[in-house]
């Protein structure tokens, strides 16, 4: 890519420039937006991204910075970061350095970064106070850390579905279902966690977005659901049950949409910030 837009002479059909342009997933925006609206921007500054995956916001908060900073990401899933490394060759950002590695033992020395973000990724860590730890650990003295997380109630219209399928076709899988949406934090315990690990907690940012669907097979079908929500709903359910419960969720869903005109999704989210006592 050039500096004079004029001569760009971008070419369309080139596999890198769609890769580029098709690295945005739909869920990630809404927090990453927010991540960018609340970060610090100044020349010069040393930024580490704790799970960029493919390079969102990394990328994005890497050009708003530009060249005077340095800019790290680190994820321990190695084929999304060669989609980053193939988005970064094409943007050429030659201040972005990419690591392969766990947010609980990372291969930064201390006080080394002015700014450290992670978006999305505190219910994520296999290990989530260890990965705050180590983010204090890497972060200078007076750094700041701003992380995004979806909330506890995430998607209540459609647990209260499923907990009402469960009730009748395996009410043994109740448990496990609570369990598993209680695993999501709320703006309060993420706050007490930082504090936890060593961090001075300074604001947090409060906000929602709905998730609309036609009906329930359009829900259930959808890519990302399928990929990011699917697999952790089907474990809930005892293995000789599940064909059963997918068929009654479904048909529940069905009947929900028609009940209300669709299927909408309460998605609350916020940003909590932080900074390293000095």
């Amino acid at each position: 890519m050039t500096e004079d837009w004029a001569e760009d002479g971008i070419d369309f059909d080139d596999p890198r420039v769609v890769a580029a342009y098709d690295e945005l997933p739909l869920w990630s925006a809404p927090f990453g937006m927010l991540l960018l609206e609340r970060v610090p921007l100044a020349p010069g500054m040393s930024v580490l991204d704790v799970g960029c995956g493919t390079g969102f916001p990394l990328l994005e908060l890497a050009q708003r910075l530009g060249p005077s900073s340095t800019v790290h990401g680190i994820d321990p899933w190695r084929p999304a970061l060669e989609r980053a490394r193939e988005k970064l060759a094409w943007y050429g950002a030659g201040h972005v350095h990419l690591a392969e590695g766990d947010a609980a033992a990372m291969p930064f020395g201390d006080a080394s970064f002015d700014l450290v973000v992670s978006n999305l990724g505190i219910n994520n860590f296999a290990d989530a106070n260890a990965a705050l730890r180590e983010c204090l650990r890497v972060a200078k003295p007076g750094a700041r850390l701003l992380t995004t997380s979806n909330y506890r109630g995430h998607m209540d219209e459609f647990y209260r579905v499923f907990a009402g399928v469960l009730r009748e076709a395996a009410p043994e899988a109740l448990g496990a279902l609570e369990a598993h949406v209680a695993h999501r934090t709320t703006p309060g315990e993420l706050s007490a966690r930082l504090e936890r690990a060593g961090w001075r907690v300074t604001g947090t940012t409060e906000r929602e977005f709905r998730m609309r669907f036609a009906d329930g097979a359009a829900l259930m079908r959808h890519y990302f659901i399928r990929l990011g929500f699917k697999p952790g709903w089907r474990d809930v359910v005892p293995a000789e049950k599940r064909g059963d419960v997918y068929r009654r969720l479904v048909a529940a869903l069905d009947e929900a949409a028609r009940r209300e005109g669709e299927l909408s999704l309460t998605i609350p989210y916020g940003c909590v910030e932080a900074v390293k006592p000095g």
